[in-house]
Protein backbone atom coordinates (compact mmCIF):
# COMPACT_ATOMS: atom_id res chain seq x y z
CA UNK A 1 0.00 0.00 0.00
CA UNK A 2 1.37 3.27 -1.09
CA UNK A 3 2.26 5.54 1.85
CA UNK A 4 -0.50 8.11 0.48
CA UNK A 5 -3.47 5.74 0.62
CA UNK A 6 -2.10 4.11 4.35
CA UNK A 7 -2.72 8.33 6.13
CA UNK A 8 -5.66 8.59 4.17
CA UNK A 9 -7.28 4.93 5.44
CA UNK A 10 -6.01 5.66 8.77
CA UNK A 11 -7.83 8.84 8.76
CA UNK A 12 -10.74 7.20 7.61
CA UNK A 13 -10.61 4.35 10.26
CA UNK A 14 -9.81 6.69 13.14
CA UNK A 15 -12.48 9.12 12.34
CA UNK A 16 -15.14 6.21 12.64
CA UNK A 17 -13.37 4.68 15.80
CA UNK A 18 -13.79 7.79 17.05
CA UNK A 19 -17.30 8.42 16.53
CA UNK A 20 -19.51 7.11 19.47
CA UNK A 21 -21.54 4.36 17.82
CA UNK A 22 -25.22 2.05 19.27
CA UNK A 23 -23.38 -1.02 21.34
CA UNK A 24 -25.64 -3.96 22.26
CA UNK A 25 -26.21 -5.14 25.43
CA UNK A 26 -25.23 -8.63 26.99
CA UNK A 27 -27.07 -11.12 25.89
CA UNK A 28 -29.26 -13.97 27.97
CA UNK A 29 -26.70 -16.81 27.82
CA UNK A 30 -23.36 -14.13 28.84
CA UNK A 31 -25.97 -12.99 32.24
CA UNK A 32 -26.57 -16.35 33.00
CA UNK A 33 -23.04 -17.40 32.95
CA UNK A 34 -22.21 -14.32 34.64
CA UNK A 35 -24.63 -14.63 37.73
CA UNK A 36 -24.58 -18.83 37.91
CA UNK A 37 -28.48 -18.45 36.37
CA UNK A 38 -29.80 -20.54 33.84
CA UNK A 39 -30.14 -18.82 30.04
CA UNK A 40 -34.15 -19.56 30.72
CA UNK A 41 -34.90 -18.17 33.80
CA UNK A 42 -33.41 -14.43 32.46
CA UNK A 43 -36.11 -12.26 31.70
CA UNK A 44 -35.83 -9.80 28.80
CA UNK A 45 -37.19 -6.31 29.66
CA UNK A 46 -34.65 -3.80 28.12
CA UNK A 47 -35.61 -3.88 24.36
CA UNK A 48 -38.77 -2.89 24.27
CA UNK A 49 -40.20 -6.13 22.37
CA UNK A 50 -43.79 -7.22 22.26
CA UNK A 51 -43.76 -10.01 24.57
CA UNK A 52 -47.98 -10.12 24.64
CA UNK A 53 -47.81 -11.21 20.45
CA UNK A 54 -48.51 -15.20 20.81
CA UNK A 55 -44.85 -16.99 19.93
CA UNK A 56 -47.14 -19.53 18.39
CA UNK A 57 -48.84 -17.74 15.75
CA UNK A 58 -45.53 -15.89 14.29
CA UNK A 59 -44.58 -19.31 13.97
CA UNK A 60 -47.38 -20.69 11.96
CA UNK A 61 -46.93 -17.16 10.08
CA UNK A 62 -43.61 -18.10 9.13
CA UNK A 63 -44.16 -22.08 8.14
CA UNK A 64 -47.04 -20.07 6.27
CA UNK A 65 -44.40 -17.61 4.26
CA UNK A 66 -41.86 -20.77 4.22
CA UNK A 67 -44.45 -22.65 2.05
CA UNK A 68 -45.00 -19.67 -0.39
CA UNK A 69 -41.61 -18.26 -0.64
CA UNK A 70 -38.78 -19.51 -3.13
CA UNK A 71 -35.73 -18.22 -1.14
CA UNK A 72 -33.46 -18.90 -4.26
CA UNK A 73 -34.99 -15.89 -6.11
CA UNK A 74 -35.29 -12.58 -5.44
CA UNK A 75 -38.20 -10.49 -3.95
CA UNK A 76 -40.35 -9.93 -6.70
CA UNK A 77 -44.83 -8.24 -6.25
CA UNK A 78 -43.63 -8.77 -2.54
CA UNK A 79 -42.45 -5.32 -1.50
CA UNK A 80 -45.22 -3.75 -3.58
CA UNK A 81 -48.31 -5.82 -1.55
CA UNK A 82 -46.83 -4.63 1.33
CA UNK A 83 -47.20 -1.41 0.77
CA UNK A 84 -50.20 -2.00 -0.89
CA UNK A 85 -51.57 -3.99 2.77
CA UNK A 86 -49.88 -0.87 4.91
CA UNK A 87 -51.89 2.10 3.21
CA UNK A 88 -54.99 -0.23 3.74
CA UNK A 89 -53.76 0.24 7.26
CA UNK A 90 -52.69 3.71 7.67
CA UNK A 91 -55.78 4.82 5.10
CA UNK A 92 -53.49 6.33 2.58
CA UNK A 93 -52.01 5.52 -1.00
CA UNK A 94 -49.43 3.20 -1.18
CA UNK A 95 -47.11 5.48 -3.17
CA UNK A 96 -46.75 7.55 0.34
CA UNK A 97 -45.42 4.66 1.67
CA UNK A 98 -41.16 3.61 1.61
CA UNK A 99 -40.27 0.27 3.21
CA UNK A 100 -36.51 -0.63 4.76
CA UNK A 101 -34.69 -3.18 7.17
CA UNK A 102 -36.28 -1.23 9.99
CA UNK A 103 -37.24 2.10 10.75
CA UNK A 104 -33.93 2.64 12.05
CA UNK A 105 -32.60 2.19 8.62
CA UNK A 106 -35.42 3.92 6.48
CA UNK A 107 -34.46 7.16 9.08
CA UNK A 108 -30.43 6.93 8.87
CA UNK A 109 -31.44 7.15 4.84
CA UNK A 110 -33.57 10.09 5.21
CA UNK A 111 -30.58 11.50 6.92
CA UNK A 112 -27.87 10.96 4.67
CA UNK A 113 -30.29 12.23 2.07
CA UNK A 114 -30.87 15.22 3.45
CA UNK A 115 -28.06 16.27 5.62
CA UNK A 116 -24.92 17.19 4.40
CA UNK A 117 -21.28 17.93 5.78
CA UNK A 118 -21.95 20.55 8.08
CA UNK A 119 -25.85 21.24 8.36
CA UNK A 120 -27.18 20.44 11.53
CA UNK A 121 -30.45 18.43 12.73
CA UNK A 122 -32.46 19.67 16.14
CA UNK A 123 -34.25 17.46 18.42
CA UNK A 124 -35.29 17.28 22.09
CA UNK A 125 -33.41 15.64 24.84
CA UNK A 126 -33.44 12.38 26.10
CA UNK A 127 -34.66 10.67 23.11
CA UNK A 128 -33.89 8.07 20.97
CA UNK A 129 -29.92 7.55 21.05
CA UNK A 130 -29.32 6.61 17.38
CA UNK A 131 -30.59 9.45 15.92
CA UNK A 132 -27.31 10.92 16.76
CA UNK A 133 -25.18 8.21 15.48
CA UNK A 134 -26.98 8.66 12.36
CA UNK A 135 -25.84 12.44 12.33
CA UNK A 136 -22.78 12.31 13.38
CA UNK A 137 -21.62 9.39 10.99
CA UNK A 138 -22.23 12.11 7.91
CA UNK A 139 -20.34 14.87 9.19
CA UNK A 140 -23.19 17.06 10.56
CA UNK A 141 -23.84 18.23 13.90
CA UNK A 142 -27.22 17.25 16.11
CA UNK A 143 -28.14 19.95 18.68
CA UNK A 144 -30.27 18.82 21.50
CA UNK A 145 -33.06 21.02 23.39
CA UNK A 146 -33.82 19.60 27.03
CA UNK A 147 -37.49 18.87 27.91
CA UNK A 148 -38.93 20.57 30.35
CA UNK A 149 -39.61 18.29 33.37
CA UNK A 150 -42.49 16.98 32.84
CA UNK A 151 -41.18 15.65 29.25
CA UNK A 152 -42.91 18.29 27.30
CA UNK A 153 -41.67 20.08 24.23
CA UNK A 154 -39.58 23.50 25.12
CA UNK A 155 -41.37 24.47 21.68
CA UNK A 156 -39.65 28.28 22.33
CA UNK A 157 -36.22 26.44 23.22
CA UNK A 158 -36.23 24.27 20.01
CA UNK A 159 -37.39 27.15 17.56
CA UNK A 160 -34.71 29.45 18.71
CA UNK A 161 -32.51 26.38 17.22
CA UNK A 162 -33.37 26.29 14.25
CA UNK A 163 -31.25 28.29 12.44
CA UNK A 164 -30.00 28.51 8.08
CA UNK A 165 -27.67 25.46 8.83
CA UNK A 166 -30.52 23.49 10.30
CA UNK A 167 -31.74 20.79 7.72
CA UNK A 168 -34.03 18.29 9.59
CA UNK A 169 -36.07 18.44 12.92
CA UNK A 170 -36.39 14.92 14.53
CA UNK A 171 -39.71 14.21 16.70
CA UNK A 172 -39.46 11.48 18.58
CA UNK A 173 -43.14 10.31 19.76
CA UNK A 174 -44.31 8.43 21.81
CA UNK A 175 -40.53 9.34 23.26
CA UNK A 176 -38.13 7.12 23.59
CA UNK A 177 -37.16 6.40 26.78
CA UNK A 178 -39.73 9.23 28.58
CA UNK A 179 -42.51 7.34 27.14
CA UNK A 180 -44.82 10.05 26.74
CA UNK A 181 -46.94 11.38 23.81
CA UNK A 182 -46.03 15.02 22.63
CA UNK A 183 -49.03 17.35 22.45
CA UNK A 184 -50.27 17.41 18.98
CA UNK A 185 -50.87 21.23 18.99
CA UNK A 186 -47.05 21.31 20.02
CA UNK A 187 -45.86 19.06 17.70
CA UNK A 188 -47.81 21.28 14.87
CA UNK A 189 -45.64 24.51 15.46
CA UNK A 190 -42.80 23.51 15.13
CA UNK A 191 -44.04 21.63 11.51
CA UNK A 192 -45.22 25.30 10.81
CA UNK A 193 -42.39 26.89 11.97
CA UNK A 194 -39.61 24.62 10.70
CA UNK A 195 -37.83 25.49 7.41
CA UNK A 196 -36.35 21.69 6.50
CA UNK A 197 -37.26 18.00 6.91
CA UNK A 198 -39.62 17.09 9.92
CA UNK A 199 -38.90 13.46 11.14
CA UNK A 200 -41.46 12.13 13.13
CA UNK A 201 -40.59 8.11 14.81
CA UNK A 202 -43.85 6.79 15.86
CA UNK A 203 -42.44 3.43 16.86
CA UNK A 204 -44.82 3.23 19.14
CA UNK A 205 -47.86 4.36 17.10
CA UNK A 206 -50.15 1.25 18.23
CA UNK A 207 -49.48 1.68 21.94
CA UNK A 208 -50.03 5.87 21.85
CA UNK A 209 -53.34 8.41 21.52
CA UNK A 210 -52.88 9.92 17.84
CA UNK A 211 -50.87 9.69 15.35
CA UNK A 212 -49.44 12.49 12.84
CA UNK A 213 -49.64 10.23 9.61
CA UNK A 214 -53.03 12.32 8.65
CA UNK A 215 -50.64 15.64 8.46
CA UNK A 216 -48.71 14.44 5.70
CA UNK A 217 -51.62 15.92 3.54
CA UNK A 218 -50.88 19.26 4.77
CA UNK A 219 -46.97 18.99 5.36
CA UNK A 220 -44.95 18.28 2.53
CA UNK A 221 -41.68 18.10 4.21
CA UNK A 222 -43.09 15.64 7.00
CA UNK A 223 -41.65 11.81 7.09
CA UNK A 224 -42.72 9.60 9.93
CA UNK A 225 -41.14 6.51 10.55
CA UNK A 226 -42.88 3.32 11.81
CA UNK A 227 -41.97 -0.06 12.84
CA UNK A 228 -42.51 -3.55 12.84
CA UNK A 229 -40.44 -4.44 15.77
CA UNK A 230 -42.90 -2.84 18.06
CA UNK A 231 -46.70 -3.99 18.52
CA UNK A 232 -46.35 -6.24 15.18
CA UNK A 233 -43.79 -8.32 17.29
CA UNK A 234 -40.95 -8.87 14.66
CA UNK A 235 -37.99 -7.59 16.08
CA UNK A 236 -36.09 -10.25 15.20
CA UNK A 237 -36.39 -9.83 11.18
CA UNK A 238 -36.19 -5.70 11.38
CA UNK A 239 -38.58 -4.31 8.99
CA UNK A 240 -39.74 -0.50 9.24
CA UNK A 241 -41.15 1.80 6.53
CA UNK A 242 -41.48 5.61 6.21
CA UNK A 243 -44.86 7.92 4.87
CA UNK A 244 -44.29 10.85 3.09
CA UNK A 245 -45.74 12.53 0.28
CA UNK A 246 -45.26 10.75 -2.98
CA UNK A 247 -42.38 12.96 -3.99
CA UNK A 248 -40.64 12.07 -0.28
CA UNK A 249 -41.38 8.73 -0.61
CA UNK A 250 -40.24 8.28 -4.45
CA UNK A 251 -36.84 9.92 -3.07
CA UNK A 252 -36.40 7.88 -0.09
CA UNK A 253 -36.77 4.76 -2.08
CA UNK A 254 -34.08 6.00 -4.57
CA UNK A 255 -31.31 5.43 -2.09
CA UNK A 256 -31.14 1.74 -1.26
CA UNK A 257 -29.31 -1.12 -3.16
CA UNK A 258 -31.60 -3.36 -5.19
CA UNK A 259 -33.76 -6.03 -2.99
CA UNK A 260 -32.64 -4.57 0.02
CA UNK A 261 -35.29 -6.33 1.95
CA UNK A 262 -35.72 -10.16 2.61
CA UNK A 263 -38.35 -11.77 1.34
CA UNK A 264 -39.23 -13.13 4.46
CA UNK A 265 -39.79 -10.37 6.31
CA UNK A 266 -42.03 -8.51 3.17
CA UNK A 267 -43.76 -11.44 3.18
CA UNK A 268 -43.96 -11.55 7.63
CA UNK A 269 -44.89 -8.08 7.30
CA UNK A 270 -48.22 -8.38 5.10
CA UNK A 271 -49.37 -11.33 6.89
CA UNK A 272 -49.17 -9.35 10.39
CA UNK A 273 -51.39 -7.05 8.63
CA UNK A 274 -53.74 -9.52 7.03
CA UNK A 275 -54.35 -10.84 10.85
CA UNK A 276 -53.96 -7.23 12.80
CA UNK A 277 -56.71 -8.28 14.80
CA UNK A 278 -54.30 -10.37 16.86
CA UNK A 279 -51.52 -7.29 16.65
CA UNK A 280 -54.69 -5.24 18.39
CA UNK A 281 -55.78 -7.85 20.87
CA UNK A 282 -52.10 -8.05 22.25
CA UNK A 283 -51.79 -4.19 21.95
CA UNK A 284 -55.03 -4.10 24.45
CA UNK A 285 -53.44 -6.46 26.62
CA UNK A 286 -50.41 -4.55 27.04
CA UNK A 287 -52.18 -1.42 27.85
CA UNK A 288 -54.36 -3.02 30.66
CA UNK A 289 -50.74 -4.24 32.24
CA UNK A 290 -48.90 -1.32 31.47
CA UNK A 291 -51.46 0.15 33.64
CA UNK A 292 -51.07 -2.24 36.54
CA UNK A 293 -47.67 -1.77 36.11
CA UNK A 294 -47.11 2.00 36.55
CA UNK A 295 -49.59 1.99 39.83
CA UNK A 296 -47.76 -0.78 41.32
CA UNK A 297 -44.41 0.48 40.81
CA UNK A 298 -45.91 3.81 42.63
CA UNK A 299 -47.19 1.89 45.63
CA UNK A 300 -43.31 0.29 46.33
CA UNK A 301 -41.25 3.10 48.68
CA UNK A 302 -38.59 5.03 46.63
CA UNK A 303 -40.24 4.70 43.13
CA UNK A 304 -41.47 7.34 40.86
CA UNK A 305 -43.25 5.42 37.81
CA UNK A 306 -44.48 8.00 34.94
CA UNK A 307 -47.15 7.43 32.61
CA UNK A 308 -46.61 5.77 29.42
CA UNK A 309 -47.77 5.87 25.91
CA UNK A 310 -45.32 3.10 24.46
CA UNK A 311 -44.48 -0.14 25.46
CA UNK A 312 -42.53 0.36 28.03
CA UNK A 313 -42.32 2.19 31.70
CA UNK A 314 -39.76 4.58 33.26
CA UNK A 315 -39.27 5.18 36.71
CA UNK A 316 -36.77 7.08 38.85
CA UNK A 317 -35.62 5.31 42.21
CA UNK A 318 -34.35 6.95 45.30
CA UNK A 319 -31.42 4.77 45.49
CA UNK A 320 -28.59 4.83 43.34
CA UNK A 321 -29.84 2.94 39.51
CA UNK A 322 -26.64 1.20 39.57
CA UNK A 323 -27.24 -0.69 42.54
CA UNK A 324 -30.62 -1.29 41.72
CA UNK A 325 -29.81 -2.68 38.42
CA UNK A 326 -27.51 -4.91 39.33
CA UNK A 327 -29.66 -5.85 42.39
CA UNK A 328 -32.37 -7.30 40.26
CA UNK A 329 -30.06 -8.44 37.14
CA UNK A 330 -28.49 -11.03 39.47
CA UNK A 331 -31.76 -12.59 39.93
CA UNK A 332 -32.29 -12.48 36.16
CA UNK A 333 -34.15 -9.46 35.17
CA UNK A 334 -32.58 -7.48 32.52
CA UNK A 335 -34.08 -3.52 32.05
CA UNK A 336 -32.34 -0.51 31.03
CA UNK A 337 -30.53 1.69 33.35
CA UNK A 338 -30.30 5.37 32.07
CA UNK A 339 -29.13 7.39 34.91
CA UNK A 340 -30.37 11.06 35.09
CA UNK A 341 -32.89 12.12 32.41
CA UNK A 342 -33.30 16.03 33.37
CA UNK A 343 -33.98 16.51 36.94
CA UNK A 344 -34.30 12.82 37.92
CA UNK A 345 -31.31 11.14 38.96
CA UNK A 346 -31.64 7.31 39.02
CA UNK A 347 -33.73 6.29 36.19
CA UNK A 348 -34.55 2.66 34.76
CA UNK A 349 -36.94 1.33 32.12
CA UNK A 350 -38.63 -1.61 31.70
CA UNK A 351 -40.46 -3.48 28.95
CA UNK A 352 -44.43 -4.21 29.91
CA UNK A 353 -44.12 -7.62 30.79
CA UNK A 354 -46.03 -10.33 30.59
CA UNK A 355 -48.44 -10.44 34.11
CA UNK A 356 -46.59 -13.07 35.69
CA UNK A 357 -42.80 -11.87 34.84
CA UNK A 358 -44.17 -8.37 35.88
CA UNK A 359 -45.01 -9.44 39.13
CA UNK A 360 -41.73 -11.32 40.50
CA UNK A 361 -40.13 -7.81 38.75
CA UNK A 362 -42.34 -6.18 41.47
CA UNK A 363 -41.64 -8.78 44.12
CA UNK A 364 -37.54 -8.32 43.39
CA UNK A 365 -38.02 -4.32 43.25
CA UNK A 366 -40.09 -4.55 46.72
CA UNK A 367 -37.50 -6.62 48.47
CA UNK A 368 -34.43 -4.11 47.62
CA UNK A 369 -36.06 -0.82 48.22
CA UNK A 370 -38.13 -1.26 51.30
CA UNK A 371 -42.22 -2.35 52.04
CA UNK A 372 -44.85 -0.56 50.41
CA UNK A 373 -45.99 3.01 50.43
Amino acid sequence: MKAECKQWLDGKIARIQGLDTYAAEKTNVSIAKQFGLSSSSIQKLNYNENLFFPRQKLVELLKEVADECDLRIYPQEEETKLKAKIGEYLKVPKELVTIGNSSDEVMDRVIRIFLDKGDRAVTFTPTFSIVKYCVNYGGAELVGVPLKDDFMIDVAGMQTAFTPETKLLYLCSPNNPTANQLRPREVEALMEAFPGIVLVDEAYAEYADYSVVPLIDKYDNLIVLRTFSKAFGLAGLRLGYAVANPNLASTIDRLPTPYAVNVVSLSMGRKLLENYAIVQKSVEALKIERRNLINKLNMIEGIEAFDSKANFVLFNTDKSYEDVYLNILKQGFVIKKLGRLLRYQNCLRSTVGLPETNEKLLRSLKEYLGDEK
